[in-house]
């Protein structure tokens, strides 16, 4: 009897200790008692691959994509790049884009004619890549204005932005189900990704910025919203590290956050380069926020939109060597 009961316990610890090491890979470390739900999250594993259109050839590596695949299924505001095109053309692909900048793209399409925008700029490859970021696939985006891709192998994302796209596809523009994994453990860290209007965008990264204790970084084409705004002048006054950027043609517009940031000394630029500064994103402390989505009232309650929140801290560190770049042109 004592030595079932040796080998009970001694399977039982086996087990304990087996699992709590697979706990420790999948969460970075981080171990979450049996009350935490999210200790249920799902994970993934993958490549994932990130870019700066103006160091980088975006064009490129959307192309590169697309040749790969056997199934294109794309969101865009806006296309015009001809090599595009003419490579969809020869996948089982499916496209959606906004009506105001679609007219001349001679493709079969999905658009949304409401005077709000389908401004999300994604595609799914093969039912298990994700594209994503700040990129339209247009001449100017290409050559001229400063934006971001992510190109990320994971089957728990693509079936996110796979259920965004059904139902945009089905005519559901501004409207939809709550995505269905809104947080997984990828490699060894978390990813957050939401949807707009649906998921709330603003209210996710208002709570991101709630929690910044070193450091708050912003690279934004348009920034409107209040209660962004407000959050991140209260990280200036408590003493963190605080710097934006914000696009020229936006920054000079009366409901802009520009003006009151850079009334009370906070370090915050116009972006006066070529072209748009094109980026949405936020770097706090070693979290990115990116996507389509910029912090304003259509943005977030409007528009269709898309964001991932990255905790993990080399790919917030390539976002700040885009930040340092383009403040330092934008300052030189």
């Amino acid at each position: 009897m004592k030595k079932i009961l040796f080998i009970f316990l001694l399977l039982f610890l086996i087990t304990y200790f087996f699992r709590s090491s697979i706990n420790e890979i999948i969460t970075g470390g981080v171990v979450f008692d049996e009350n935490d739900e999210e200790i249920n999250l799902p994970y993934d594993f993958g490549d994932i691959n990130l870019y700066f259109c103006q160091v980088d050839n975006c064009e490129e590596e959307l192309l590169k994509k697309i040749k790969e695949s056997n199934k294109v299924e794309c969101a865009f505001f806006e296309l015009n790049l001809e090599n595009i095109k003419s490579e969809l053309k020869n996948k089982d692909y499916r496209l959606i884009l906004d009506d105001r900048k679609s007219k001349e793209v001679s493709l079969v399409y999905i658009d949304d004619e409401r005077k709000e925008l389908m401004h999300n700029k994604f595609c799914i490859f093969d039912d298990s890549i994700v594209f994503t970021g700040s990129f339209n696939p247009t001449v100017n985006d290409n050559t001229k204005n400063d934006n971001n891709i992510v190109i990320i192998k994971s089957e728990v994302l693509a079936e996110n932005y796979k259920d965004e796209f059904n139902e945009m596809w089905n005519g559901n523009f501004g409207r939809g189900e709550i995505v269905r994994n809104p947080k997984l453990y990828f490699n060894n860290y978390l990813i957050e990704n939401y949807f707009c209007p649906e998921d709330k965008c603003e209210e996710h990264v208002l709570d991101l910025l709630k929690t910044a204790k070193n450091r708050v970084y912003f690279m934004i084409f348009s920034f409107t919203s209040d209660k962004l705004g407000d959050e991140i002048i209260k990280s200036y006054h408590y003493g963190l590290d605080v710097k934006g950027i914000i696009d020229k043609t936006q920054a000079g517009s009366e409901f802009s956050e520009f003006n009151k940031m850079k009334e009370i000394g906070m370090n915050v630029i116009k972006f006066r380069n070529k072209g748009f500064m094109h980026h949405k994103v936020f770097i706090v402390d070693d979290t990115v926020v990116f996507g389509s989505y910029n912090p304003s009232k259509s943005g977030n309650k409007d528009n269709d939109e898309n964001i991932l929140i990255i905790h993990d801290s080399e790919i917030a560190n390539e976002f700040l060597y885009e930040f340092d770049r383009i403040y330092g042109v934008t300052k030189s």
